[in-house]
């Protein structure tokens, strides 16, 4: 019992640690009332890129069929993005929203992105009254020195703040909101500063959306000139090159006009790398030099041995740092408009917190929160005692349900084999101790240490042990003339069964000392609870009014945490009481049932065995 009692005490304590995990894993405190997982898998199992990534601007895409606009503020002022942890809230900024359509498209800084492995990360929503999202210019770290969306023309949105100069109206409709559709007639120039120049050799990520509508020798996508130093990232009718003062990338193969296609330029260590989709597309062995000047976008206005592209633009990014392959594959997957995206970036079902429903009891628990603040110390000492009193009534509660539920499944399985042997005691009526025991052989071993925790099969062997030790005192041998052979009488005189049946009441009565045994304890609770409480509760008023009368201050505000504090320890008190009288009640009530069902059998015991046992 013991045993069964420490496993439903830890399960409870399992059960509790796990309630309040769920609820700590919540981050907001409830004022975030939804929330998402989302899963970034670089494995096998989403797009597997095995080459390091990096801290990265995630792109988070939020449409109807994933996300419930209607939940979240009508501008998405209340989005939220926190890390695994549940307490890291990660920097991001909406490119887009748009309630009407149920689009939006949202940026999120994800620290340290791992290759061939899943990340997670939270979106929290559902908070009317959160404040302003964080600026857009702290979702990139410090290497990023160009960011343009284009979906508010040239603003740029990283922490540079260079702005571009003659940047056209954004086209609605581009590969992530809007971008830009140029004609090669005028460049869009960045200018520097704020854009920090190039430093020779330095390293540096240049990387750009493009859709070519038609396919042109020599376009310029981005061009940056100072003097006799130059860098040009551009398009050979259809084959992406970089050039680095008049050395080009070596060729590949060419894209199609009228697709997007991801381009990037990476120079690290002396050599300038071509990637195209995410993949490595082509190289120039050449460092990059000083330039100071602006950058300039669709058009080298410099030279005339250079086009403009004409076609659409998106996501321009710079920094000045040499991206990783998998940081460069990353962008491309994520960003693109392929189902790999969809793999790389996934959105969980919605979650609703507990919060809201539970709100008034909350509620009412920081009341009491705030009210125990103001308990005397005499009152703390009620409440602890009160708490001793509780835990030791509902462990004896527990200990007790168990053992009834035990008793009345091995009595049930008791009765069962009675039923057949009590019209014949011949089966019992052996000295064997073993027969005995097993009922004339009729149950196993399992089904007997079952049988051993009910009391009538104590008390069954009790008056089977009894009728055994008579009978070898009893036993008669009689001489039959007409048969010509002896027989044995097995009898037993009025004053044995009353002495047997005397003896089953004191078995009886141990069985039932047993079955109250510690219900002392509840009793303890019923009763000294409410008045451990108002014990409590007196003193605290003394306390209070004392203080009062010496202060001198009579205004509710200095009477009213005394009292509510004093009256805790009266809701301790009844905290205790009133379920242990509950429990009482129906712990008696079963005990009733087990000793009635005691007495039926002593009865019943009895009269079988003055049948069989004749005077």
């Amino acid at each position: 019992m013991n045993q069964r009692l420490l496993q439903s005490f830890v399960l409870f304590l399992l059960l509790t640690a796990s309630a309040l995990s769920a609820e700590k894993n919540w981050w907001g405190d409830g004022k975030w009332t939804l929330r998402k997982e989302i899963t970034i898998d670089t494995s096998g199992k989403g797009v597997a890129i095995a080459e390091p990534i990096g801290t990265s601007a995630v792109l988070v895409r939020l449409h109807e069929g994933v996300f419930s606009f209607l939940s979240a503020r009508e501008d998405g002022g209340d989005l939220r993005f926190v890390a695994d942890d549940h307490k890291t809230v990660l920097k991001h900024h909406v490119e887009k929203w748009d309630a009407l359509l149920n689009e939006a498209y949202v940026w999120v800084q994800v620290p340290d992105l791992k290759p061939a492995a899943a990340s997670t990360i939270w979106l929290y929503y559902g908070n009317g009254e959160a404040p302003a999202p964080e600026a857009a210019k702290e979702t990139y770290e410090a290497n990023t020195t160009l960011v343009y969306h284009f979906t508010d023309s040239g603003k740029d949105s990283s922490p540079t703040g260079a702005n571009a100069e003659g940047a056209p109206a954004p086209a609605a409709g581009s590969l992530i909101g809007a971008g830009l559709r140029v004609f090669g007639q005028a460049p869009i120039k960045v200018p520097a500063p704020p854009l920090p120049e190039f430093a020779p050799g330095a390293p540096l990520t240049v990387s750009v959306w493009v859709k070519p509508s038609a396919l042109q020798p020599n376009a310029v996508i981005i061009s940056r000139r100072d003097g006799a130093n130059a860098f040009i990232l551009g398009l050979n009718n259809g084959i992406p090159f970089v050039e680095v003062n008049k050395q080009r990338s070596s060729d590949g193969a060419p894209i199609a006009a009228g697709g997007w296609h991801h381009i990037a330029a990476v120079a690290d260590a002396g050599t300038i790398t071509v990637y195209l989709d995410g993949k490595s597309y082509g190289a120039v062995s050449a460092a990059i030099p000083s330039i100071k000047t602006p950058v300039e976008i669709d058009k080298d206005s410099t030279t005339t041995d250079l086009v403009g592209f004409t076609g659409e633009i998106d996501e321009l990014q710079i920094a000045k740092t040499a991206r990783p392959a998998g940081f460069i594959r990353f962008a491309a997957v994520n960003q693109g408009s392929t189902s790999d995206a969809a793999k790389l970036v996934t959105l969980g079902s919605e979650e609703a917190s507990d919060h809201e429903e539970e709100g008034e009891i909350m509620k009412h628990l920081t009341l009491i929160s705030d009210i125990s603040k103001d308990l005397t110390f005499d009152g703390w000492v009620v409440i602890f005692l009160c708490t001793l009193l509780a835990v030791v009534g509902w462990g004896i509660a527990v200990g007790k349900v168990i053992y009834l539920n035990t008793i009345e499944k091995a009595s049930a399985e008791f009765m069962k084999r009675w039923e057949k042997i009590s019209s014949d005691l011949t089966a019992i009526d052996t000295e064997d101790a073993e027969s005995v025991k097993n009922l004339g052989g009729s149950v196993s071993g399992k089904v007997q240490k079952l049988m051993y925790h009910s009391p009538l099969y104590q008390l069954y062997h009790l008056g089977a042990q009894e009728i055994s030790n008579r009978m070898k005192s009893f036993r008669q041998i009689t001489f039959d003339p007409a048969q010509k052979k002896t027989t044995q009488v097995l009898s037993l005189s009025g004053r044995s069964i009353q002495a047997i049946k005397a003896t089953l009441h004191g078995g009886m009565v141990r069985e039932v000392q047993k079955l109250n045994g510690k219900l002392v304890f509840l009793t303890i609770g019923i009763a000294g609870g409410p008045y451990l409480g108002l014990l409590g509760t007196v003193i605290g008023v003394m306390i209070t009014f004392a203080v009062i009368a010496k202060s001198g201050e009579v205004e509710v505000n200095s009477i009213a945490p005394g009292i509510a504090g004093a009256l805790l320890a009266t809701v301790a008190g009844l905290a205790v009481a009133i379920p242990a009288l509950f429990i009482y009640s129906y712990l008696s009530s079963r005990i009733k049932d087990v000793v009635s069902n005691m007495e039926t059998f002593i009865d019943e015991f009895v009269t079988k065995m003055a049948e069989h046992y004749k005077e």
